[in-house]
């Protein structure tokens, strides 16, 4: 008894020597300090990956114009490679893929009692803030600017109230287009503070961000640098807690990245949704039917931005991948969705299972 007893504690200390590592989904996550450039890393080799496919993928990343790209695991870094002559401190464009950004923040902006997203947008940016019937405006609220459903024209680009017009009742249409930018004029209102401040305070300087905002005529652009976006990644993938901070709320982050209206249900609060049983891409009004992007998981959320600039998210494998970059295809350099995520995704495929 005494030997079998001695073989089940040794099986015991056996086990716990043998504790998941940093490579397993059950492994504690890991957070970089947001004073330091050290971020811990995880090799290839500890996570059971295909190693053959890695050189394949960076082939075809460097074939398609890639700047950057970064793979985490657990919040560690298991790849990041940088081409095309571009580098870790370099900053680059996240063009739509920023939205998720004005989305976190609108929520920050509402748990701290500046707004409510069911309010009418007009009790933030003041009564005829569009050139629609008054009675039409009055039926736009916060929330329909974070789901794409205003009613307002989508083909003008430039956000002036001449170009902000009427075409469906808010909630009855969508359609991707830039007056999602009211949003930081409403942040702005609300908190009293100009968007960007309240950005770095709430958002950026709390997780260790670099960047900057651009504020075009046309279009509202944040620039960082792939680290930067990939600790954004990294709070999306823990649905807004950074360590023991809940830096967004984590209702308001869950209803972010679950279906915002039916008409697309491949979108949320400007994140896109894989796993849907249809989507909408901008541009059109064609539904199509299926996955937004049928290689990558159904779980998947994912910010996305034109010239394929992405972050996608992925929990049940606790993955945080990015990439920037130039358009995939020059000819083609999409609002959002492409088909170049279908094609990326075959190659992670490759070398993650």
């Amino acid at each position: 008894m005494n030997l079998l007893l001695f073989a089940l504690l040794l099986l015991t200390s056996c086990s716990k020597d043998d504790d998941p590592t940093p490579t397993t989904p059950d492994t504690p996550m890991y957070f970089p300090a947001n004073t330091s450039s050290e971020w811990e890393t995880t090799p290839v080799s500890e996570l059971g990956w295909n190693q053959n496919a890695i050189q394949p993928l960076k082939d075809f990343l460097a074939q398609k114009r890639t700047k950057s790209f970064m793979i985490l695991v657990n919040g560690r870094i298991v790849m990041e490679e940088y081409f095309n002559g571009h580098t870790a401190n370099a900053d680059w464009e996240w063009n739509s893929a920023g939205k998720t950004l004005v989305s976190a923040t609108t929520g920050i902006a509402q748990q701290e009692g500046l707004l409510n997203i069911n309010n009418k947008a007009s009790n933030y940016l003041g009564i005829e803030w569009t050139s629609m019937p008054l009675e039409k405006e009055n039926l736009i609220t916060v929330r329909n600017l974070l789901t794409m459903t205003s009613g307002i024209d989508d083909t003008k680009k430039l956000v002036v109230k001449s170009n902000l017009t009427y075409v469906a009742d808010a909630g009855t249409r969508w359609a991707y287009g830039n007056v999602f930018q009211k949003l930081t004029d409403i942040v702005t209102q609300a908190s009293n503070k100009d968007f960007e401040t309240y950005f770095n305070e709430k958002l950026k300087n709390k997780i260790g961000m670099n960047g900057y905002w651009n504020f075009g005529t046309i279009y509202t652009i944040y620039y960082s640098n792939t680290r930067s976006m990939a600790r954004f990644g990294l709070l999306a993938l823990n649905k807004g807690k950074w360590n023991n901070e809940q830096i967004i709320n984590e209702a308001y982050f869950n209803e972010s990245i679950n279906s915002s209206q039916n008409i697309n249900p491949s979108y949320g609060y400007l994140w896109w949704l894989n796993g849907k049983s249809k989507y909408m891409v901008p541009g059109a009004q064609t539904v199509f039917q299926g996955y937004l992007v049928p290689n990558a998981p159904t779980d998947m959320y994912a910010a996305m931005g034109a010239k394929d600039q992405r972050i996608y998210v992925v929990p049940s494998k606790k993955l945080v991948i990015v990439r920037m970059g130039e358009a995939s295809d020059p000819n083609n350099p999409n609002f959002a969705v492409s088909g170049f995520d279908n094609e990326l995704w075959t190659k992670i495929n490759a070398v993650i299972n």
